[in-house]
């Protein structure tokens, strides 16, 4: 029980906005107290308007209420990596990465009500509402879905690699992985759970976010070394692009109301890129922000960016919340 407490390059350029506004207003920060160490990744639930915080290096789930600003902590986690709202049952899956676990939290009152093993590193989850099956990756290379009912391992897939971030196709079968470590992008059938495809990274490495323009048939991909996004055609597996990006990132969003795509990265900023056309994306803002806040949530129908900064120093930590303009 927890307790409560070399391809061609997308030409980049200077934009400014035709309105004259800032592409990203801050609008509020709220201190996390007692929060030390890597801030992991964010889930938010909008019906209550909670958002939680995987605090890995605090061994903590912090959850924030939006509407009067105030946290309570959720204790004596392992390392906690990925957060996933599923409110099909009423739950909050966390990923731990020590103990290789999911454990699954009441939304109510937030005791555990069971858990899930896998394999060491549990990482990043996403939630399929419609197979209403929460996929996991963990250890030296694997993806599992659970089905979120029973809470059991229904299906898995083997990696070349510990997988990053991936994402869900809504209206195809396919799941794309990031796998840093094997330099590719394992593509994933949803129905069979084998890899039906991989995609070299060969313009950059450390392929760790990513994020999906599924209408347009692109997907984003994040890079640290050195620190770039490129851009893959879906239908042809190929890669269509690149440019720079602020360093150290962990989180990018693809905004397809405003066609932009937000970058936070651990050396200190967001960047907004605002779409040209096909091929050419302009930077539209560097918005400074803090050492090591590299992780954040885009929620759309809030038009809100939740940016997470650690505590380093004389530096707090706190959640940020910008407003998309």
């Amino acid at each position: 029980m927890r307790r409560l407490s070399a391809v061609p390059v997308l030409t980049v350029m200077l934009f400014q906005p035709a309105s004259g506004q800032d592409p990203l207003r801050l609008l509020q920060t709220i201190d996390l107290p007692r929060v030390e160490g890597r801030i992991d990744h964010l889930s938010i639930d909008t019906s209550t308007q909670r958002l939680f915080v995987a605090a890995l290096g605090n061994n903590t789930v912090e959850v924030v209420d939006l509407r009067n600003a105030t946290v309570k902590s959720v204790l004596s986690f392992h390392e906690p990596q990925g957060v996933q709202i599923v409110p099909d049952v009423k739950r909050v899956a966390v990923a731990n990465g020590q103990s290789g676990d999911v454990s699954w939290l009441d939304s109510a009152d937030l005791h555990v009500a069971r858990t899930t093993a896998l394999g060491d590193d549990a990482d990043n989850v996403r939630y399929d509402t419609a197979a209403k099956r929460l996929y996991v990756g963990y250890g030296s290379g694997a993806l599992s879905a659970i089905g979120t009912v029973a809470g059991r391992v229904v299906a898995e897939v083997k990696l070349a690699g510990h997988p990053e971030s991936f994402q869900l196709e809504r209206s195809g079968s396919r799941i794309f992985v990031n796998v840093p470590t094997a330099g590719q992008i394992a593509v994933v059938d949803q129905r069979s759970m084998k890899v039906v495809a991989t995609w070299p990274v060969v313009t950059a490495k450390s392929n760790f976010p990513m994020a999906l323009d599924e209408a347009n048939h692109r997907l984003f991909v994040g890079c640290r070394q050195p620190a770039k996004v490129l851009v893959y055609d879906t239908a042809s597996g190929k890669e269509t692009g690149s440019f720079d990006i602020v360093g150290d990132t962990d989180d990018l969003f693809y905004d397809a109301a405003r066609k932009r795509l937000y970058v936070s990265g651990g050396e200190g900023y967001v960047d907004v890129f605002q779409e040209q056309d096909a091929t050419r994306f302009a930077r539209i803002a560097h918005v400074a922000t803090a050492a090591g806040a590299r992780t954040s949530l885009f929620v759309p129908e809030q038009s809100r960016l939740y940016l997470a900064v650690p505590h380093r120093g004389n530096q707090k930590a706190e959640i940020r919340i910008y407003e998309a303009r």
